[in-house]
C-alpha cells in the first residue's frame, strides 16, 4: 500500500472555518468525579454542534456517547450504576447529544441491556443509537445472527440507526471473511439496511490497512453509510510509528473524503493520554486559554474537520460528560498553528517518550488471571510521560520517585491485579486492537516493580 499523504493545508482545508482538579473517587459507587482535570465552565444548553450525514441526513450532535466505560457500583464491581447512567444519559440529551454508541461486548456484555434502559425513557426520534456485530469468537451464521437479534432485544428497540462491521482489520482479509462475508452475514445485513431495521451500515476499523482499503474499493456495492476510525492529534501523522499493523489518522480521512463516506471518530484522547500530558505542553495550552481543560484541546482537533460526523468518547464520570459538552456546545474549531503545534510539536515530543501505546479500551479484559492490564499500562505511562520513572539509581529524584511510583501502583491496584500475576497465557493478545505483545509488557513492568521494591528494601 503507498500512503497517499494529505497535507496540513489540506487538513486545513476540509475543516470547518478556569481549571481544576476533580477529586479522586472510585470507578462507580455513587461516585460522580475522576482525577482528570477538567474546565470548572457550565456547558450551556442548546448550542450542540451538530453535522448532517450526507447518506441519509440524520443531524448527529457533534460528540457521541461511548457506551464502553460505564459507571459501576463500586470499584471492580460486576454491577453497574444504572440510577447514574440514566442522569448521564438525561444530562446528554438535555444538552443536544444524541449518538450514543454501544456493542455486545461493552462492559461485560452488558452495555447494550444499560445503555437500552437508559434511552426507553425518551421518545425514540430524539436519540441514534449505534451498536456492532462484534462476532470475534463465534462467527458461525447461527452465532452471528443470534448476537444481531439480541441487540435488539437488549437495545429495546425495532430497528438500530447505526450499524457496525465491528474492529475489521485484525487478523487481515483472511479474518474478514470467517466474521461477515463466507458465512453470508453482510448479505444479510444489507438486507436488513434495505428492511429498515438497520437505517445506516458501517464499519469500524483496526489493523492491517488491506482490509479498509479492500472495503472502500468495494463501495460500490456496499454504499458505506459511515466507517468509524481512529483520529486524534498524536494519530494523525504517528498511528503507524507508534505500531506498524495500525495506519496514520491521515491516510484514513482522506481515503474516506475521497469516497465521501462520512467519519465516526473513537479514540480522540487515546485512552485518555492526551489528557494527560508532559508538563511543559500542559504549561503551553494552559498559556493559550486557562479556561479550557487539556482534553478539549484533543476534542477540538478531532471534531475541527468537516468531513466528521461525530466523535465518540466513553464518558465514565458526570464532569467528563460536562467537560466535553463545553467543547462542542459549541465547537471552537482550532486553528492552523493550533493543529500545527499540537499535530506536530507537542506529538513529535510525545512520541520520544516511548510510553506502552494502550488506549484503555479494556478489550484484553477480564484477564483470567485477575491482572488489571489497561491499569498497570496507565500507570507507567504516567511515570514515563513525566519523566519521574525511577530507573536511574543516581539521579538526585531516584528515592523520592521511587517512592511515588509503589505507593501510587498500590493505590491504583490491587496487590493481587499488578503485573506480577501475569502467567503469559498470552489469551490477551489477539485481543488488543493496538497489537501490544501484552504479556512481555507486563513482565517487563513486573521487574521494573520488583527491582524498585528490593531497592527499597536495601535502603
Amino acid at each position: 500500500m503507498i500512503k497517499k499523504d494529505i497535507s496540513r493545508r489540506q487538513f486545513l482545508k476540509v475543516m470547518g472555518a478556569g481549571t481544576a482538579t476533580a477529586a479522586l473517587a472510585a470507578c462507580g459507587g455513587k461516585a460522580t468525579t475522576s482525577n482528570t482535570e477538567v474546565s470548572l465552565i457550565e456547558p450551556p444548553v442548546g448550542k450542540m454542534t451538530y453535522r448532517t450525514n450526507p447518506k441519509t441526513g440524520d443531524k448527529v450532535s457533534l460528540l457521541g456517547y461511548g457506551m464502553m466505560r460505564l459507571p459501576q457500583e463500586e470499584k471492580n464491581s460486576d454491577e453497574f450504576d444504572q440510577e447514574m447512567i440514566n442522569r448521564q444519559v438525561d444530562y446528554a440529551i438535555e444538552h443536544g447529544l444524541n449518538y450514543f454508541d454501544t456493542s455486545p461486548v461493552y462492559c461485560r456484555g452488558l452495555s447494550e441491556r444499560c445503555t437500552g434502559i437508559a434511552l426507553k425513557r425518551h421518545p425514540r426520534e430524539s436519540f441514534f443509537v449505534a451498536t456492532k456485530l462484534s462476532n470475534f469468537g463465534d462467527t458461525s451464521r447461527e452465532g452471528s445472527m443470534q448476537m444481531y437479534q439480541n441487540s435488539f432485544k437488549e437495545l429495546q428497540v425495532d430497528y438500530i440507526d447505526y450499524y457496525l462491521l465491528h474492529a475489521i482489520g485484525g487478523g487481515g482479509l483472511d479474518v474478514l471473511h470467517k466474521r461477515y462475508l463466507d458465512n453470508g452475514m453482510l448479505d444479510f445485513l444489507l438486507e436488513e439496511r434495505a428492511a429498515g431495521r438497520i437505517r445506516n451500515l458501517g464499519f469500524s476499523y483496526h489493523g492491517d490497512i488491506a482490509v479498509f482499503d479492500y472495503l472502500l474499493s468495494e463501495n460500490e456495492k456496499y454504499k458505506w453509510d459511515f466507517v468509524q476510525i481512529e483520529l486524534n492529534w498524536l494519530d494523525w501523522n504517528y498511528a503507524n510509528e507508534i505500531n506498524p499493523d495500525n495506519t496514520d489518522a491521515s491516510y484514513l480521512y482522506a481515503e474516506l473524503q475521497k469516497h465521501g463516506i462520512p467519519a465516526v471518530i473513537m479514540e480522540p484522547l487515546l485512552g485518555g493520554r492526551l489528557a494527560k500530558l508532559p508538563h511543559y505542553a500542559v504549561m503551553e495550552l494552559k498559556q493559550r486559554d486557562p479556561q479550557r481543560s487539556i482534553a478539549s484541546w484533543a476534542f477540538r482537533y478531532a471534531g475541527t474537520p468537516e468531513g466528521v460526523l461525530t466523535v465518540l468518547s466513553g464518558m465514565t464520570f458526570m464532569e467528563h460528560l460536562k467537560d466535553n459538552l463545553v467543547s462542542y456546545c459549541p465547537l471552537e474549531p482550532l486553528t492552523e498553528e493550533e493543529c500545527h503545534f499540537l499535530d506536530t510539536t507537542i506529538a513529535h515530543q510525545m512520541m520520544e517518550a516511548e510510553t506502552i501505546p494502550c488506549n484503555d479500551c479494556n478489550y484484553c479484559m477480564p484477564c483470567p488471571y485477575g491482572v488489571d492490564i489497561p491499569a498497570a499500562f496507565v500507570h507507567y505511562n504516567k511515570f514515563k510521560i513525566d519523566d519521574t520513572l525511577p530507573l536511574d539509581t543516581g539521579s538526585p529524584e531516584y528515592r523520592k520517585n521511587r517512592r511515588r511510583y509503589l505507593i501510587s501502583l498500590d493505590r491504583a491496584i490491587e496487590r493481587e491485579r499488578q503485573p506480577d500475576h501475569c502467567i503469559q497465557c498470552g489469551k490477551c493478545v489477539p485481543l488488543c486492537p493496538q497489537s501490544i505483545k501484552i504479556p512481555q509488557e507486563l513482565n517487563r513492568l513486573s521487574m521494573i516493580i520488583d527491582n524498585l521494591k528490593k531497592e527499597h528494601d536495601a535502603f
